[in-house]
């Protein structure tokens, strides 16, 4: 799945690790203070092509139909990789709006002795990770729906199962920007989603503190990404 995560980089560093070629100057500054704990309604960063230039925006993570908005339901923040590429709900985010969120890695929970246990994962090497996402948000343009994205998700496999069944579809850098650019064709796309999804085994993942439970803005630090004592 993907319900919280960590997105402590500035663009430039984000920038600079899927596009060594991105002018310095135009991704200096404009950075928030660094997130540790980003979660649903939030403002994310994301990366996307305009004219084959690598930009950034942020966009709330969430997306919901007028109708739900109108129910007052909660919104979506995940897609599956086979609905988001078919389904009527998402097909036309992943045809008109695929980008790139950008972080340092992701949370997962387990259920331990009757209590939600958190666990973080990232990259077994220090580089950030590129999850695919998708979005209805439309540059230049006047929009009366309610904007948002949702990170773009498939089935887990090796030993992450035993953390959780779903996880982020995770792209490398040239994957990544192939998955941004609207040129590239549809079907090319669904297989870079379907097929190029960084492995279990470039990953690693430890138990943190509870407090990571608590989806807080405040509730936010480095402090969250250390490993929890063990009991």
């Amino acid at each position: 799945m993907c319900g919280r995560f960590e997105q402590s980089g500035t663009r430039k560093y984000y920038a600079r690790h899927i596009d060594p070629d991105a002018p310095s100057r135009e991704w200096v500054g404009g950075d928030t203070i660094p997130q540790y704990n980003v979660s649903p309604g939030q403002a994310l960063l994301v990366l996307h092509m305009l004219d084959g230039t690598l930009h950034s925006d942020r966009i709330t993570w969430g997306y919901r139909t007028p109708q739900e908005a109108a129910e007052k339901k909660k919104p979506w923040i995940n897609a599956r990789i086979e609905k988001a590429l078919t389904g009527r709900y998402f097909r036309h985010m992943f045809r008109e709006g695929r980008v790139i969120i950008p972080a340092g890695g992701w949370y997962e929970w387990t259920v331990e002795n009757g209590k939600k246990q958190p666990w973080y994962i990232t990259r077994n090497v220090d580089k950030p990770i590129f999850m695919a996402g998708v979005t209805n948000f439309r540059l230049y343009s006047q929009q009366a729906v309610e904007v948002g994205c949702v990170i773009v998700t498939e089935d887990s496999g090796g030993s992450m199962v035993d953390i959780h069944d779903r996880r982020p579809v995770v792209l490398g850098p040239d994957d990544a920007f192939r998955w941004m650019d609207l040129e590239t064709p549809v079907e090319e796309a669904a297989h870079i989603a379907q097929s190029r999804s960084l492995p279990t085994e470039e990953f690693m993942w430890w138990r943190v503190s509870t407090q990571v439970n608590r989806a807080d803005p405040a509730n936010n630090g480095r402090h969250l990404l250390e490993p929890a004592p063990l009991s």
